[in-house]
């Protein structure tokens, strides 16, 4: 069995999160982790809070709160919203821990040592209104790439095109709405990147698992060049610029870049895990203690693969030691609010605290599975929610699981009948399952997520395609022999179709292993064997003789009335 090191991009700390941040990131990174840890491998799925730059000032400034007070309080709510959305990180740091000050800070001194860090002189936007430099994040403004009105200093949007503050078109300050800025002179680090584009473009060519979608970003950056980046801004709130230990003469009052700081928090995160009672974290990061037999994946949105293709890697490389780089870069596309962005401030679109009121985890780790917006940018809409939901989770897997469930609970008693004389199924069925199990596993490799939905579904359709062949209520009237055979393997494929499940909907998957009276802890490797027999697969766990649980449908459908009022409360346009 392998190693597989996984990480999710960071959310921002700046409030609760939409359903795009879910679908871009947090939910695929735990779906493929769920996956590889039913296949028997070792996994570390980490994640953290990104604490710092622009967006946790401003947040914890709207809120009336000291910054420190705010990120805390906010990781506390973002880290149970992930628990209740089934999010199984191994753990979920802070980019503010002591861990990813001292590392960043070890990693300056490294680049530096290096001469891949030089101070210059910058021209920098301040305002007189606010008295103070103003990062890039502080300052909005018209793209003048494509002319987007509300680009931020750092990236428009928009077009997802890397700016400077002094690039907007039109700029004003995010804190005060100002127009009175004017360009003065202020210090700076800068990480040289142009020194290392032989090696990261060496790098990239050898990467050949990243999604096309993330390589297209990577080698459109390299085509454009690859220019020195400041890695250093005038805020208060962040990693202090050290030099050695001591604090840098001239930058008592600036901290590290977010975006220099942030993707090093997934190896701080690992060493706080390391920290709380995980186990040896250089054996997943560092390649002289283990790691170059680690599998490293990274799943993000399309704003943040040009952060973790060129600049991360420039900064691991430069520093010319044995870190474990990235494998495989998973990269989506935006979701988006019925064609428009989810917005906070308009009040556009759901947001993970208000999704959960309204329906369990499951449907919308469902949903947005099954529409990820992987090819390109994707819209939720009720309409096809209310579909997914009805169609695929009503109406194929629980109608399947509550058909056979309750067929045994009429006419056996709640009791798992005997296969008797035929112990081999259908071999229609079998030929079927096996083909679309195949199907399944590939998606799965090559993360391909909607397909991945696509394929699962079609295989618990053939659940209820069985029951329509072999007709148990009717052969039951003739044989209960043959009847119980029929509904035997019905079960075994109640329990195939509860493994399957369990990456994408585990609530629903440990409701079908606890009706089936069997526990969710035990070990499914075997179970994802490339040479299983699928449809032998639950008859270790289903013991002949042993009562089931009859219960309620697994999934409540969503009405029309329903939909009408979803769209009410939360409409198309602001």
């Amino acid at each position: 069995m392998g190693r597989y090191l996984i990480t999710s991009a960071l959310p921002y700390i700046n409030g609760i999160k939409h359903l795009g941040n879910l679908a871009g990131s947090m939910l695929p990174s735990d779906v493929h982790a769920r996956f590889r840890r039913l296949q028997g491998h070792e996994v570390l799925l980490i994640c953290a809070t990104d604490e710092h730059g622009t967006p946790a000032e401003l947040a914890a400034m709207e809120a009336g709160h000291s910054v420190g007070d705010y990120c805390h309080e906010q990781h506390v709510i973002q880290k149970q919203l992930y628990e209740q959305f089934d999010l199984s990180f191994d753990y979920f740091g802070r980019s503010s821990s002591k861990e990813n000050r001292e590392l960043t800070q070890m990693f300056a001194d490294r680049l530096e040592d290096n001469n891949l860090i030089e101070e210059r002189v910058e021209r920098q936007m301040f305002s007189s209104a606010d008295n103070r430099f103003l990062p890039d994040r502080y300052i909005e403004g018209t793209c003048p790439e494509c002319g987007y009105e509300n680009a931020r200093g750092d990236q428009c949007d928009s077009c997802g095109k890397l700016l400077e503050p002094t690039d907007l078109l039109k700029p004003r300050s995010a804190v005060s709405g100002s127009y009175d800025l004017e360009v003065r002179e202020t210090a700076h680090l800068f990480l040289l990147q142009s020194k290392m584009v032989g090696p990261l473009e060496d790098w990239i060519d050898r990467s050949r698992e990243w999604s096309s979608l993330a390589k297209s970003i990577a080698l459109k950056w390299l085509k454009e060049g690859v220019q020195d980046r400041s890695i250093t801004r005038d805020l208060v709130w962040g990693v202090p610029v050290l030099r050695h230990g001591a604090v840098r003469s001239g930058f008592e009052n600036k901290v590290f870049y977010v975006w220099f700081d942030a993707p090093i928090e997934y190896i701080a995160a690992t060493v706080e895990w390391s920290h709380n009672g995980g186990g040896d974290w250089q054996r997943w990061w560092k390649t002289d203690k283990g790691a170059d037999d680690v599998c490293y994946v990274q799943f993000m949105g399309k704003d943040n693969v040009a952060f973790h293709s060129v600049n991360f890697p420039i900064t691991m490389l430069g520093l010319d030691e044995p870190w474990k780089m990235v494998n495989k870069i998973k990269a989506f596309s935006w979701l988006n609010w019925y064609g428009e962005k989810f917005s906070t401030s308009q009040k556009r679109g759901v947001f993970m605290d208000t999704a959960l009121e309204l329906f369990p985890s499951d449907y919308w780790r469902w949903y947005l599975t099954a529409n990820a917006p992987e090819a390109s940018d994707g819209s939720f809409s009720w309409e096809e929610f209310q579909v997914a939901i009805n169609s695929d989770l009503a109406n194929v897997l629980g109608n399947f699981v509550n058909r056979t469930t309750s067929f045994v609970g009429a006419r056996f008693a709640s009791v798992i009948p005997d296969a008797g004389e035929h112990p081999t199924p259908d071999p229609w069925l079998q030929e079927r399952v096996t083909d679309q199990m195949e199907k399944i596993i590939k998606a799965h490799e090559t993360m391909e997520f909607k397909k991945l939905a696509a394929e699962t579904r079609a295989l618990w359709a053939l659940g209820n395609e069985y029951l329509a062949r072999t007709e148990p209520w009717s052969k039951i009237k003739v044989s209960r022999d043959e009847a119980a055979t029929i509904i035997y393997w019905a079960l075994n494929l109640c329990y195939l179709f509860a493994v399957v499940a369990y990456p994408i909907i585990p609530s629903s998957a440990e409701r079908i292993f606890e009706m089936l009276g069997c526990k969710v802890a035990t070990p499914l490797a075997e179970v994802l064997a490339e040479d299983k027999d699928w449809l032998h697969c639950g008859t270790s766990a289903l013991q002949v003789g042993r009562k089931i649980a009859v219960g309620e449908p697994l999934f409540k459908k969503i009405e029309d009335d329903d939909k009408v009022a979803l769209i009410e409360r939360f409409p198309p346009k602001s």
